[in-house]
């Protein structure tokens, strides 16, 4: 692990004492664990919690054994406070921090959801599951975030570069720190913040401590849909022996979900067609989605940390985190265009009984209607471990670090879609019909959908191609069937060298190099699904008995699990063509970062002041590769019809980034701190991919040409240059107010843009080319391909507030509160046609032209209100983001952009721990998440026009903790 000694010395910046104790014990990555602190000086710069550097070990002025132990006796919800206060008041850059509130205990059930209540801090959940999956940090999309774990950067399981936080049990994660501001000593940060998650470390708590933790969930109250439930086990363990100088931490966890259901519905983009009706053209629904998910998943979890410490000169840490998760999600339900028709064997509507109103049908009756009964099965298993070692010895006046790491992840998933209905050679005269009711224009998913056919009769929904989307009977297409692999693995060295100095305001120097290779590829399989021995005409009956509600529209369907069918109901057709085989990719990067840092103290007109001053150098190497269709060549759609090879490119750059921090200490426990630099992220991997497809399309409206699309392993990263400024009171470690305001100047940004581009090396003499318009007959066409352009501005101000009310009355000791709030306004104006790939498009792709930044709400604000004496503590918390441009996964697994609709989420905890007797050590619980019952909502363009909701519902739990 890597860690920083800010404020090791720091003669001009006072801590109470207590404080300080606080700060030596629980910020080396087990923030607020241990019941007892070893103050001797040695600890003094041992993981201060100011950064995830390399720390190194001070100069011997009294053995550890040699020091007494001092009891601090602060527990539960007042020891986290008072834990990450200690963090944030010591460090010399901005932070925010969360730490656990007893051993094994984040506040929350998830990582982002714990850190989601810091200023500036805000989450999105999954569309799939409703848990905070992803944080963004000062209105950026998740990407934007450097993540680290025990300062370390991770492998991870999806196409982005950070891992998901849901692979990190809140059980094994001792503190997490948000680095809001950059310095030179921080390895791996990002562009809007680097989000450090620590394990514990077991010398940093001052005896044996021992803790289990089990607990029972009821899910899915007020969804609509049945209930599921679930269970979460967890056992830490931390030891010391040998007198203190060997020290063990181990931590497991499991738990597994059942949800019972969820109910969804899609109004197609809450879009309207046009129909003839008694000589006029009214406006109707054009179609809908409805389906109930029913999700399984479980996760196991383990942490171990090992320390050794013979002496004051040489300390070594070997950690090693693993996780591994499985999750199936089924969805059934119906699918169908109203007024026309999704592919060639659905035949448009012809409208009767109607009711119209301002040219809209609010209700009526569509015939030709062919509704397609989904039973599609997304399932995926992922592994993650994280294994490092670090060593630290001190040689005179220099404190030599080196650390080791490795970090792999893998990702399977396996995404079968399957449709049942009637057979396309069905005569339109035994089609069936639908009717609905009680439309106003607006409210798709508040209609009466009445369909003539019992789509849960097995005679009626039968597995079959149903709409003709393969493109006919040669090419039958009764559903899809996607393999994808994603591994990555991240292998890192780091060597520094630190001293302190006393040469004007430089009070220390450190110097360093990091070292990180990272390997990672996203490769599979795809194609439709046919029924064996059949013709493209063929059907095949839904095995089993099993009927489900389609959603919250009431529609029973046939219902089963596709999973095994492959090879006994289906064939599957590989598609070996341009558009697939791109978005298989590979990448590899090296990056070299080199890093000098002066760590300053001293007066500026009689005011202290602490902070650092450095410069990385980070030298990137980064080679990509895809797979490109030999266009010349290729006459069909599989392997042997349309040969492929292997593309490769690549790119060399090097990035200077400055930094400084500086903490000016004003008196009367108030800092201001201003931090500048500038800062990189890296742009996602699945856009360095070096592959290629083109066709003849449109390029305006009146000329077509040759249209195509690639990655760019040439991308520079994103940059931006930051400033920060901070104001911060204090009360003592009880609580601090403060107010931050901070500016972003984007210099570079990410789009995929159109260029002109000569396809004539890819072409062959089968190629289509233009008949007519400007590019008739030319090679010449336009390639969109991701490129770096510039950004824009980002301001924004945050507000926090952590205080216990005892301050204000002795009455309301045990009382107090955590708020944050901030605000985020950003210039950036970013074309949609900048997010369409030849995968997919943004969910408003069509409906507006450009769109601000995503992943930015301009308001987000948290509450929690908390009481906490006698062994009693209550939380009451609510988290509110205003309307955001989110990312979501598509049917392949693959990112889309969609507006999410804001939420308020409130969250309610109790427990009782006993006090004396028979019972002590033991505490009971009870905890309720998203009491507002709050959708997943998403939007086209408008707010208040919902085009896609998934209701959850409010999850309770309950359960016992025990620990001596």
């Amino acid at each position: 692990m890597t860690t920083r000694r800010d404020g090791a010395r720091r003669q001009s910046f006072l801590l109470h004492p207590l404080a300080s104790a606080c700060t030596l014990l629980i910020v080396g990555l087990s923030t607020a664990h241990a019941q007892q602190a070893n103050t001797a000086p040695e600890d003094k710069d041992m993981e201060q919690g100011n950064k995830p550097a390399v720390t190194s070990i001070v100069q011997d002025q009294g053995a550890e054994q040699s020091g007494p132990m001092a009891t601090v006796n602060v527990s539960g919800i007042r020891r986290g406070i008072e834990a990450a206060i200690s963090i944030k008041r010591n460090a010399t850059s901005i932070v925010e921090a969360v730490s656990a509130e007893d051993i094994g205990k984040l506040p929350d059930t998830t990582v982002a959801q714990s850190i989601s209540r810091l200023s500036g801090v805000t989450t999105q959940r999954s569309k799939v599951n409703g848990k905070a999956t992803e944080v963004s940090v000062r209105g950026m999309s998740p990407t934007f975030n450097g993540s680290l774990l025990n300062g370390r950067e991770q492998a991870s399981t999806s196409d982005a570069r950070s891992p998901e936080f849901d692979l990190f049990p809140s059980e094994l994660t001792g503190s997490v720190l948000v680095y809001k501001t950059p310095d030179a000593s921080l390895v791996g940060q990002g562009l809007a913040s680097t989000i450090d998650l620590r394990t514990l470390r077991p010398l940093d708590f001052g005896k044996r401590m021992f803790a289990v933790n089990a607990r029972k969930e009821r899910i899915g109250y007020g969804s609509g849909s049945d209930l599921g439930s679930g269970h979460r086990k967890t056992l830490t363990y931390v030891d010391q022996y040998f007198g203190r100088t060997l020290g063990l931490s181990v931590g497991l966890t499991s738990f597994k979900q059942d949800n019972g259901g969820e109910l969804k519905f899609d109004s197609w983009g809450a879009a309207t067609s046009p129909i003839e009706y008694q000589g006029q053209t009214v406006q109707a629904i054009n179609g809908f989605m409805a389906e109930t998910s029913r999700r399984k998943s479980e996760r196991d979890g383990a942490s171990v940390t090992l320390q050794f410490r013979p002496n004051d000169k040489f300390r070594s840490t070997a950690d090693l985190f693993y996780s591994r998760g499985e999750e199936a999600t089924k969805k059934t339900g119906i699918e169908g265009a109203i007024v026309g028709g999704t592919g060639i064997y659905d035949p448009n509507a012809v409208l009767t009984d109607a009711t119209i109103a301002g040219g809209i049908v609010t209700a009526g009756t569509f015939s030709n209607y062919k509704g397609d009964v989904r039973n599609h099965m997304f399932a995926s298993k992922d592994r993650l471990l994280s294994v490092g070692v670090n060593n630290e010895l001190k040689v005179g006046d220099w404190r030599l670090t080196n650390d080791l790491s490795y970090s792999k992840g893998t990702k399977r998933l396996s995404n079968y879609e399957t449709i049942a209905g009637q057979p396309g050679n069905t005569p339109e005269s035994q089609l069936g019909s639908i009717s609905y009711s009680g439309f106003d224009g607006t409210n798709f998913n508040a209609v009466r959908y009445v369909p003539s056919l019992n789509y849960s009769d097995r005679n009626v929904a039968l597995l079959t191609d149903v709409a003709g989307w393969g493109g006919g009977p040669l090419s039958p297409q009764a559903g899809y069937l996607s393999l994808p692999t994603i591994d990555d693995k991240v292998q890192a060295i780091r060597l520094e060298a630190a001293r302190d100095l006393e040469w004007g305001p430089l009070s220390g120097v450190r110097v360093g190099v990091n070292y990180t290779k990272r390997d990672k590829s996203r490769l599979g399989e795809e194609g439709r699904l046919s029924i064996r021995n059949g013709d493209g005409y063929a059907s095949e009956t839904i095995p089993g008995s099993a009927i489900e509600l389609a959603g919250p529209t009431g529609i029973p369907v046939a219902a089963f699990d596709p999973t095994g069918t492959l090879g006994t109901i289906y064939d599957m057709n590989r598609w070996v063509d341009a558009t697939v085989l791109a978005r298989d990719w590979t990448v590899r990067e090296k990056v070299t970062t080199a890093y000098l840092m002066g760590e300053l103290a001293g007066e500026v007109l009689s005011v202290p002041y602490t902070g650092n001053i450095g410069v990385q150098l980070v030298d990137t190497r980064q080679r990509a590769a895809g797979n490109q269709v030999d266009l010349q060549n290729c006459s069909g759609n599989s392997a042997a019809t349309c040969p492929s090879s292997i593309k490769t490119g690549g790119s060399d750059y090097t990035s200077v980034l400055p930094s400084v921090n500086l903490t000016f200490d004003i008196g009367n426990d108030q800092v201001v701190r201003l931090g500048a630099g500038k800062q990189i992220s890296r742009a996602n991997l699945d856009n360095l991919k070096a592959s290629m497809n083109f066709g003849l399309q449109s390029a305006t409206e009146l000329d077509p040409s040759l249209t195509g699309f690639s990655g760019n392993p040439e991308l520079k990263p994103y940059e931006a240059q930051a400033l920060d400024l901070s104001y911060e009171k204090y009360f003592g470690k009880k609580g601090y107010i403060s107010v931050a305001g901070f500016y972003k100047k984007l210099d570079n940004y990410v789009i995929n843009a159109p260029r002109q581009f000569d396809f004539a090396p890819f072409v062959s003499a089968n190629t289509p080319l233009p008949t007519t318009g400007a590019y008739a007959g030319s090679t010449i066409g336009v390639l969109t391909t991701p490129t770096n352009t510039e950004g824009g501005n980002m301001r924004g101000i945050e507000l926090s507030v952590n205080l216990p009310f005892s301050m204000l009355a002795d009455v309301l000791d045990g009382f107090g509160i955590q708020a944050a709030h901030s605000y985020t306004d950003s210039s950036v104006n970013l074309p949609v046609s900048g997010f369409v790939n030849p995968s997919n498009a943004p969910v408003f792709n069509g409906a507006i032209s450009s769109i601000g930044l995503p992943g930015l709400s301009k308001n987000v604000s948290s509450l929690r209100l908390y009481y906490e004496k006698n062994g009693v503590q209550i939380s009451l918390a609510a988290y509110k983001r205003s309307s955001f441009i989110g990312q979501i996964l598509d049917y392949r697994s693959e990112s889309q952009f969609t507006f999410i609709k804001g939420e308020t989420i409130a969250d309610a905890q109790a427990s009782y721990e006993f006090q004396g007797g028979m019972l002590k050590g033991w505490s009971v619980f009870l905890q309720g998440h998203n009491l507002t019952n709050e959708p997943f909502r998403e939007y086209t363009s408008d707010p208040n026009v919902i085009t896609n909701t998934v209701t959850f519902g409010r999850t309770y739990s309950a359960g016992l903790n025990y620990k001596f």
